[in-house]
């Protein structure tokens, strides 16, 4: 792999910015809110508003499920935020958050079909954990689900935890910054043990940081079966291990990690930890030289290194390599191996709604994690060392992945109605299809102009 200097990445990493600036302003925002439904003249009204529309708000109020039936409410989420932790940008604040959310809803749209509003709440300050939560309680009778995004920690896990454990709610709450990583994550890391032979329950597991997302792929690797005792955490202050003064458990969330992981009560920094792992995956804060040369070296052979910060990762990937790394992955569309949970949320959601699940488990997780990972066996040059994953322009990762979340939230009664395989995959296909056939009619119509000024 060619070697680019720190300089040079982050001169590459400014041009989308510069271009963003230009664009934003162009379009001043990125989603707006169309019918669905024929306006063929006025006299339309009359069944959309008043007075037809009471029909169906009489069934409704008779049934409530019926909602599923004559609103929106099927295919609609909301993206809930408060500000407090923008990947890169830290507490910025709801009304800088909301170009975030935005992005978010589009890549919702084209990739799986899925109608998201974007909904950045909060004052001068960030919302405390149970006004988000009763927050989320108070809207939930018009959106399918809800996508919870850049909470900070530790506020997001007791909001996520609170709200999928709440029996007053009926619809199914995702936190991204956990679930959707985890998902990604874990898919990668299947492929990079197929690759390199390696079996789940054999392996030591590195986390370096313990913040939303490593905790997230944490759970979720659990869940599939890997050996807890087998993973080792570090924070700032170096491995966790039971009795480390500052963690004060058990009030603090590493607590939970810690009672499961590192029996041999390791102490030190990264590289203590390191030392025979065959896995890494670090979530840190942006590099180089946040992971050292000298530490991938003594990892066990055939090591496998996410490192997962953006915009540069907290080692370069040729570092990486020279030190006797294996399989390397980033953040990074322009490196191999890129671990971006854009490829996973929109089918999860996509699948989840079409079933009108209550919830999305992390067993759905993994069953989306394993459609993503299988599909690369079908790709031209993949399953290599360089290639673990698709990217998003593959539009069957969606598919797939819908229909094996939509299933497992069936096999587990978490759904509302039951649909076959084949029904799954058809629905998918037809929405992602329309969404994205959609853009393209109104940007080849005018209707969204056309941008030129592009930074290059």
């Amino acid at each position: 792999m060619e070697k680019i200097s720190k300089e040079e990445l982050l001169r590459k990493s400014e041009i989308p910015g510069k271009n963003a600036i230009k664009m934003h302003k162009f379009y001043r925002g990125k989603v707006q809110m169309i019918p669905r439904c024929q306006i063929r003249d006025l006299n339309d009204f009359s069944v959309w508003y008043s007075p037809g529309v009471a029909a169906p708000s009489k069934e409704i109020f008779k049934d409530n499920r019926k909602v599923y039936d004559y609103t929106s409410k099927w295919n609609t989420i909301a993206i809930v935020s408060d500000g407090s932790r923008v990947l890169g940008l830290g507490d910025i604040g709801p009304e800088a958050a909301l170009p975030v959310m935005e992005g978010k809803s589009i890549l919702f749209k084209y990739l799986g079909g899925v109608d998201a509003v974007p909904l950045c709440i909060g004052k001068s300050n960030c919302c405390e954990a149970d006004e988000i939560i009763e927050f989320v309680k108070m809207i939930q009778p018009t959106y399918g689900g809800i996508n919870l995004e850049d909470i900070e920690k530790p506020k997001c896990f007791k909001v996520l935890d609170n709200l999928r454990g709440d029996p007053e709610v009926k619809i199914p709450v995702w936190h991204d910054d956990q679930q959707g990583t985890a998902c990604v994550t874990l898919a990668g890391i299947i492929n990079s043990l197929r690759i390199v032979g390696k079996k789940k329950n054999d392996i030591q597991i590195v986390f370096n940081g313990i913040g939303a997302s490593n905790f997230g792929t944490y759970r979720i690797l659990k869940c599939d079966g890997f050996n807890v005792k087998h993973f080792v955490f570090v924070d700032t202050k170096g491995i966790l291990y039971k009795g480390r003064e500052d963690l004060d458990c058990p009030n603090n969330y590493k607590c939970e990690v810690v009672e499961e992981s590192n029996p041999d009560q390791l102490q030190g920094d990264c590289g203590v930890a390191l030392e025979g792992a065959d896995v890494l995956i670090s979530s840190t804060v942006p590099g180089p030289n946040i992971i050292k040369k000298e530490w991938i070296s003594k990892m066990a052979d055939d090591a496998i290194v996410f490192v997962l910060a953006n915009p540069i990762p907290e080692i370069f990937p040729w570092d990486a390599h020279e030190a006797g790394a294996r399989i390397v992955a980033t953040g990074r569309s322009d490196f191999p191996n890129q671990v971006n949970n854009s490829l996973c949320f929109p089918g999860i959601f996509r699948g989840t709604l079409d079933v009108y699940a209550k919830n999305i488990t992390d067993e759905m997780c993994v069953a989306a994690s394993y459609a993503l990972a299988n599909i690369v066996e079908e790709i031209e040059g993949c399953l290599v060392d360089s290639c673990i994953l698709p990217n998003m322009e593959y539009k069957e990762v969606f598919i797939r992945e819908a229909v094996a979340t939509g299933l497992k939230a069936i096999d587990q009664v978490v759904a509302r109605i039951k649909l076959s395989e084949e029904e799954l995959r058809d629905s998918a296909l037809n929405l992602i299809n329309t969404s994205q056939n959609q853009f393209k009619m109104l940007m080849k119509a005018g209707y969204i102009p056309k941008f030129t000024d592009y930074d290059k």
